[in-house]
């Protein structure tokens, strides 16, 4: 996992006039202001349906529902990204603990955060706790 400079430039590129605009009140907070929606309320968490999640905010793909997992911890999670290239990760110190955050790389978006060595059954021993309201499922069988 590599860290990257919060300075990029990003495919899909907005001010944060053009963000408001098109994201609720609630998805701007998440995506755009690195919020955290409230443990098991989103939509995501429980969901089995097989699909790709997408960012919510410019629609690329980022996780696939054969990755997600019961982490039982009030959001979705997945043992890895789509692809190595569909996230970024982002040194994270608030809330008094060093944490790593992961963001759509292609606008930057925030999902939520990445965590390892919790002991998890799968391949990667990762879990990214993404937040649901950051996403959009794609179900397979509607491809």
């Amino acid at each position: 996992m590599t860290m990257d400079k919060t300075d990029r430039t990003y495919a899909v590129s907005k001010t944060e006039d053009e963000w408001r605009a098109e994201l609720s009140p609630a998805e701007y907070q998440v995506l755009r202001q690195a919020g955290t929606e409230r443990p098991y309320v989103g939509e995501y968490t429980d969901t089995k349906t097989e699909g790709v999640y997408a960012c919510r905010a410019c629609g690329a793909e980022l996780f696939t529902s054969g990755t997600k997992f019961d982490s039982h911890c009030g959001w979705p999670s997945f043992y890895s990204p789509l692809a190595g290239d569909s996230v970024e990760y982002i040194e994270d110190v608030s809330m008094g603990m060093k944490r790593v955050e992961v963001r759509c790389a292609n606008c930057g978006s925030h999902l939520g955060h990445v965590f390892e060595g919790e002991g998890y059954g799968t391949p990667t021993d990762q879990r990214y706790c993404i937040n649901s309201i950051s996403m959009t499922l794609r179900p397979a069988d509607q491809a």
